[in-house]
C-alpha cells in the first residue's frame, strides 16, 4: 500500500502515535505522504515496522536497493578468488 493512502486512513491520534514510534513529527510524515519530502532509509524502516508491513520500504524509496539489504537480490558479480 502506498504511504499516502495508509496515512490518510489513520485518525489524528493514530498519526501522532505513528510519528512518535517512527521518531519524527506528524508534519514530516504529511510531507513524505504527499511527496514534498523524501523519507530517509531509517525512517522507511521505521514506517514499515510500525505499519506491520502495510507500507514497505520499496514503496517509500524505490531508489534504494532494498532487495540487497534484505538478502533477496542476486549478486551482480561473483567474488574473485585468489590464484
Amino acid at each position: 500500500m502506498d504511504f499516502k493512502t495508509h496515512f490518510g486512513s489513520l485518525k489524528k491520534s493514530a498519526r501522532a502515535t505513528l510519528a512518535e514510534r517512527c521518531e519524527t513529527s506528524v508534519g514530516f510524515l504529511v510531507q513524505v505522504a504527499y511527496g514534498h519530502r523524501r523519507a530517509g532509509e531509517s525512517l522507511c524502516i521505521n514506517i514499515e515496522r510500525e505499519t506491520n508491513g502495510a507500507v514497505r520500504c520499496e514503496d517509500l524509496r524505490p531508489d534504494v536497493d532494498w532487495a540487497f539489504l534484505r538478502g533477496t537480490s542476486k549478486s551482480k558479480s561473483k567474488s574473485n578468488k585468489a590464484a
